[in-house]
């Protein structure tokens, strides 16, 4: 029996749409000669729909298309299609309305529909919101082979891998107990660096203990601040990697299970990435990509600064949208270096984009001129600084506004992390592309960048595979010392720890949940940590406000990130006890309004 996997992109409520995909996939399955079609989860709506799938308007819509795509697809052919359907004893039992469902569709007709039972609350997941776990092992026939039917989170639950059970049910081994000949696990898990090789290890693990054949197909393509990064595979009962499909694009692929052995056969399998800085680069470029596309957007605008954050995300967008779609604007004030004008005009020029020369110096007079009497008698001091920044968010605003473009702003994770960004100024845009990329590994990318050479960017790979090594970020923006430039001889280290002391602290906070501590026991200094880990606190109200970014790593400021912005809890490491400070009030508020890169 061929088995055919669709990795599709779907866009999030267009129901028809997803459809068509469906459809044409199906098309291309046939045309592989195979038997059965998997989707990913949620295939017909898109993953994730979240408060859409409050409307009752919208479900009825989803199953009237399910029912017409049932009609549509070509006779002989099993189809597997991730929905949205009713708990119809909700009214009589309790519970939520809806199930995360598999509906399997042939000869014209629904013929089953199968429960996700495993639903996470974690992270930016937050199923039990809407739905109503499933209570039975799900599988059918098809042509004699028994098909186990698990959506995503029902096969992360494995306490010999994971050490524990999160939760009671373990639908994998329910279905081994039954005995069914393969297991499919339909998907929708979005991408972070090295979550690929997580997914491989556990579904090994399961296709080993179980002593059965697995098959993971994964949703790829942008939703928001989620990037799906596809990557479908299959193992054999043993263990044995035979398929996996390629990454951040959607394709169809073929895997054959052979009855005889009661296995699946070796297929197709795509290498790994051969570093991270590879993997994240595809995830922002998709990301950015679907962004725009999916909110029709055709063209995008920034300011370029010269410094290193902007070049990159200047070379994001560059390979997301094209050369002729992208404005970068720079915005001199009489405190910017001529080296940082003309670091970023040869930027512009090595990826081939449209340049607006903008200089703030007037518009900075007139505030001061208005501002000059109710400020009489102070220093200059952040306040200045901030306006700045905010007369470039103000222009970056207009043009967008007047051309409909998408303003992508280009603050990175350490600044958004310690509040290093200003708000209604550097933080203005309708996407912060690397908003969960740490200041080193924006420096490792854009290394990673310079290796590849410019055809990586523009999209023209020659005939062997490999670029030709064409310096694309300017070797003076990868060197200089970071700066603001909004004062004379400002650095970003007058006012933080090296960024490679102020990523490890954040990581260790961030992504690792670890305690002050732990952190100055794992060899950083007490006194940093303590003033890192409250101008975290300080800054959430400007995260509160921050476009939607790229979730690249395990832990984002993003829809998983939920941290209350009026609190006073914040664990402060002193000395050898644990302090209480209040984490926000008027005094700190006012102080954590630092001005960054723009």
């Amino acid at each position: 029996m061929k088995i055919a996997i669709a990795q599709l992109n779907p866009i999030i409520g267009d129901l028809s749409g997803n459809a068509q995909k469906i459809l044409v996939a199906a098309q291309n399955a046939v045309a592989e000669d195979a038997r059965l079609l998997l989707t990913p989860e949620l295939s017909l709506c898109g993953y994730p729909p979240r408060d859409l799938l409050l409307n009752p308007a919208f479900i009825q819509a989803m199953n009237r298309t399910l029912q017409k795509l049932a009609q549509d697809l070509p006779p002989n052919l099993a189809v597997l299609v991730g929905t949205a359907t009713e708990n119809l004893q909700a009214s009589v039992n309790g519970g939520k309305n809806l199930f995360n469902s598999m509906a399997l569709l042939l000869d014209g007709k629904v013929q089953k529909t199968f429960h996700k039972r495993l639903l996470p609350t974690y992270d930016v997941f937050d199923e039990r919101r809407y739905f109503e776990p499933g209570s039975e092992a799900n599988y059918f026939t098809l042509d004699g082979v028994d098909i186990g039917v698990t959506i995503c989170e029902d096969l992360w639950n494995d306490e010999e891998f994971f050490g524990k059970r999160n939760y009671a049910a373990h639908p994998i081994s329910d279905l081994s107990i039954i005995g069914v000949d393969v297991l499919v696990n339909l998907s929708a898990s979005p991408y972070n660096v090295g979550k690929q090789d997580l997914r491989e290890a556990i579904f090994q693990h399961s296709a080993v203990r179980f002593q059965q054949p697995i098959i993971y197909v994964n949703q790829v393509g942008g939703n928001d601040d989620l990037v799906f990064d596809g990557r479908s595979f299959a193992y054999n009962h043993q263990g044995e990697l035979i398929c996996r499909s390629r990454g951040f694009v959607t394709e169809v692929v073929v895997v054959e299970f052979d009855p005889e052995q009661q296995d699946l056969t070796l297929g197709n399998i795509t290498p790994q990435y051969q570093c991270e800085d590879e993997e994240i680069w595809q995830a922002l470029v998709l990301g950015v990509r679907d962004y725009a596309r999916k909110c029709r957007f055709s063209q995008a605008v920034l300011g370029l600064s010269g410094g290193i954050d902007s070049a990159l995300v200047a070379a994001i967008a560059t390979a997301a949208l094209g050369k002729e779609n992208v404005l970068g604007v720079l915005m001199p004030s009489p405190y910017s270096s001529q080296h940082s004008v003309d670091d970023a005009l040869e930027l512009s020029n090595n990826l081939g984009i449209k340049t607006q020369m903008l200089p703030i110096g007037e518009l900075m007079a007139g505030y001061d001129k208005t501002l000059g009497k109710l400020f009489t008698g102070t220093e200059f001091g952040l306040t200045e600084e901030n306006i700045q920044s905010r007369i470039r968010g103000n222009l970056l605003m207009a043009i967008a506004n007047k051309f409909g473009h998408l303003l992508l702003s280009t603050g990175n994770k350490s600044e958004m992390a310690v509040g290093y960004c200003t708000l209604y100024g550097d933080m203005n845009g309708g996407l912060a592309v690397i908003s969960d990329v740490p200041k080193t590994r924006v420096y490792s990318l854009c290394r990673w960048l310079n290796r590849q050479g410019k055809n990586l960017v523009l999209n023209s790979v020659s005939s062997n595979g490999m670029c030709q090594s064409t310096e694309i970020i300017p070797h003076h923006i990868i060197t200089k010392a970071p700066s603001a430039e909004l004062k004379p001889g400002q650095i970003d280290q007058d006012s933080l720890p090296s960024y490679e002391i102020l990523d490890d602290i954040l990581q260790r906070l961030v992504c690792e949940h670890q305690s002050a501590d732990q952190i100055v026991a794992a060899g950083q200094d007490a006194v940093v940590v303590d003033r890192v880990m409250q101008m975290v606190a300080r800054a959430e109200f400007k995260r509160r406000q921050a476009p939607p970014g790229l979730k690249i790593t395990d832990r984002a400021f993003g829809t998983g990130w939920r941290m209350p912005i009026a609190s006073n809890w914040s664990a402060i490491k002193n000395s050898d006890r644990t302090q209480y400070i209040p984490a926000l009030n008027a005094d700190i508020q006012g102080k954590a309004s630092c001005s960054s890169e723009n």
